[in-house]
């Protein structure tokens, strides 16, 4: 066994819970959702901890407004800056932003070296903002992590609702424990017949809002948009 396993298990012994932000497809705003999710919870009190584990299109630190200029410090594992309240962990501090070509296995070793060496302490809840898909990531998530509580988003499209439902089956196949469905840019009618197919409940809708762009990389901005205000709902559910 990959001693690397024992340390994932030793560096998340202390979080009490962990929600991956999971998706079928991409452009559906899980970036957007996992870092004010986690910004939201912050904000109320909660020891929070957000992990961006989306190689290929890692956005959170520029949704927070960072720019990852220093490594992480290092004592008995790397310890997650914190940012606005919460301990941020990226790829990006060691990509300092530049593109990241790997392949599958390449992908996969990178993800438990980062999860293994991340040392979280003590946390209420540690936010995951996963790649889309149903690839390599979101398989070793469900390997090294099987207490994972997923949030699993889409939109309205048909083509979202569609493999969201792969998504969705693949996840209570495996009996791993769905927090329930976000719908962004929707009412919730969308997803309401993929919910109940599967059980779970539709924990709220997010509106879409034309002037959320300008808001990134401004946190104060963002926490004052409907959207923000419409993700203080979900959370409770939670």
């Amino acid at each position: 066994m990959d001693p690397r396993v024992k340390g994932i298990e030793l560096k998340l012994r202390d979080v009490k819970r962990i929600i991956p932000v999971v998706s079928g497809k991409g452009g559906v705003g899980k970036s957007l959702i996992s870092t004010t999710m986690a910004l939201v919870l912050a904000k109320s009190g909660y020891r929070v901890g957000l992990l961006d584990l989306d190689f290929y299109g890692a956005s959170d630190h520029v949704i927070l407004g960072l720019t990852p200029e220093a490594l992480p410090e290092e004592e008995k594992g790397v310890l997650p800056p914190e940012v606005h309240g919460l301990r941020f962990m990226s790829i990006v501090y060691y990509t300092q932003n530049r593109p990241l070509p790997m392949r599958g296995s390449e992908v996969s070793n990178a993800l438990v070296e980062l999860m293994a060496i991340t040392r979280w302490d003590s946390l209420d809840y540690l936010i995951i903002d996963m790649p889309p898909g149903l690839g390599e990531q979101l398989l070793d998530l469900l390997r090294y992590i099987p207490r994972g509580e997923f949030l699993v988003v889409s939109t309205p499209s048909p083509l979202s609702v569609h493999v969201a439902d792969s998504l969705l089956a693949v996840l209570t196949e495996g009996k791993h424990r769905v927090l329930g469905l976000v719908e962004n840019m929707g009412d919730g009618t969308a997803t309401a017949k993929l919910a109940e197919k599967y059980g779970i409940r539709v924990l709220g809708s997010l509106p879409y809002e034309q002037e959320l762009d300008a808001c990134i990389g401004n946190v104060d901005a963002l926490l004052a948009t409907k959207f923000a205000e419409a993700m203080k709902k979900i959370v409770k559910t939670i």
